[in-house]
């Protein structure tokens, strides 16, 4: 059975991408540690981040390297943070998000009923800083 993010990468359920290309998306979280929380996606549905080839991976890191400059300018924020943890679901996936400070770095004070609106517009707000960079790549709203 395909894994949430395969159904969404595959459009069965919907998802607030910021960022296509043949081996990577990356769309926000439902579940925000911050507003403007992205997770960068290979299409491929491999389990672990170890038992991607080093090619996929290169580009997953430099996705999220891109993304998280764009989240940064989007968003205000000091810091962009980076986690891999890989926990809740079964296809690698890394959190990009606005920090300000190491509290901001757990999955503890996650915003389990985020606005719409508020998801929304922080997409909007990253596709535009992608744009800005001249990104090709960014997905359409």
């Amino acid at each position: 059975m395909a894994t949430v993010f395969t159904r969404i990468i595959d459009g069965e359920i919907p998802g607030r991408f910021v960022w296509r290309d043949d081996t990577v998306v990356a769309f926000l979280t439902i579940e925000p540690i911050r507003p403007g929380h992205v997770l960068v996606v290979p299409r491929a549905e491999v389990d672990h981040w170890v038992d991607l080839d080093a090619t996929t991976w290169g580009h997953v890191a430099e996705v999220a390297r891109v993304v998280g400059l764009a989240v940064r300018d989007a968003m205000g924020a000091t810091r962009v943070g980076q986690m891999i943890a890989g926990f809740e679901v079964p296809h690698v996936h890394v959190h990009v998000f606005p920090a300000e400070d190491l509290g901001d770095l757990s999955f503890a004070g996650v915003d389990r009923s985020p606005d719409p609106a508020a998801l929304d517009d922080a997409a909007v707000r990253i596709r535009a800083a992608l744009r800005a960079m001249g990104r090709a790549e960014v997905a359409e709203g």
